[in-house]
């Protein structure tokens, strides 16, 4: 990966930020908002390629495969902390949503140099896990250069796994190495070259919809709200006993009592309360409806 990094718009100067060296704090902090604002309008313009991944994702999922982010740096961390969030929002495996970082879980908190100039540790990396051709591999990269993903690309491919290349640069080298790509084009940084900046924002973004969008198509919601949240401690308790109060319109006592009665699953105990099931009873419906709320209470209804 010899090109010059100065071609990269990722590494270009931004015009709005050359005498930023001079500015106050005052100053400083509207340029850096001014610049951020147009973040989301360049996700906008890539919500067709989005889709494109969120539809590899929720087939993967369908198949009982699992969603691999791969990345160096602050791109490797994004994918990390998109992943694991997803259990105890969605109450996931840790295994279904995995972020992989160029040089193991302790780059996370420290830099490992040097990691991810090696497309072989990517590979290697896929290999650990036991990468298959029912997984998605979303290689990201602000560049858009990284060897480490772009050999992580090329395995996964080779093997049959659909892959998404996540970069902010036009023509990137991984994208030339995934079944889709995405290329969110933020202009330069405050900094330059600093893409933990709108980059990494425009980054950001993009993973939450991906997982986000798949976990509702999976059913994870009911109608704007998360009812397989994973009841792992009080405060998720007692957003459980919200969300069930929400949709069945019973007091806090009786929805705690369901939630209790259901073994901490909201699911369960919202079609507990909104059939007159018994857990038992609701527990298979949810499961001849693959686990969507709305249709084992429609199926009762009905």
């Amino acid at each position: 990966m010899k090109e010059h990094l100065e071609l990269l718009t990722t590494e270009s100067r931004n015009e709005q930020s050359m005498k930023i060296d001079t500015a106050g704090p005052t100053e400083i902090l509207r340029i850096m908002n001014e610049e951020d604002q147009k973040v989301a309008l360049a996700v906008k313009e890539v919500l067709p390629e989005i889709e494109a991944a969120v539809k590899f994702v929720f087939e993967s999922f369908q198949r009982g495969g699992r969603l691999i982010y791969m990345g160096a740096g602050t791109s490797g961390r994004l994918g990390v902390l998109d992943a694991v969030e997803c259990p105890p929002t969605f109450s996931t495996g840790t295994e279904m949503v995995q972020g992989l970082i160029a040089g193991g879980a302790g780059a996370f908190l420290k830099a490992v140099e040097g990691a991810e100039d090696s497309p072989e540790l990517g590979v290697e990396d896929l290999k650990q896990i036991g990468l298959t051709n029912d997984d998605t591999v979303i290689g990201i990269a602000a560049s858009g250069r990284t060897p480490y993903v772009i050999g992580a690309l090329k395995y996964a491919r080779s093997i049959g796994a659909k892959t998404v290349a996540l970069s902010c640069n036009k023509d990137a080298a991984i994208s030339k190495e995934a079944d889709q790509s995405i290329e969110v084009i933020v202009g330069p940084e405050v900094l330059t070259g600093s893409t933990r900046l709108k980059a990494g924002t425009a980054h950001k973004m993009v993973l939450n919809m991906i997982s986000t969008s798949s976990m509702i198509l999976l059913g994870k919601a009911y109608e704007n709200l998360m009812v397989d949240v994973h009841v792992s401690n009080e405060k998720l308790k007692e957003r459980a006993i919200g969300i069930i109060q929400k949709i069945t319109g019973v007091s806090y006592e009786t929805a705690l009592e369901a939630l209790e009665t259901s073994g901490l699953q909201a699911k369960t105990a919202i079609v507990m309360i909104k059939t007159g099931k018994t857990k038992e009873e609701a527990e298979k419906l949810l499961a001849d409806a693959n686990g969507y709320v709305r249709t084992a209470i429609e199926d009762v209804e009905k």
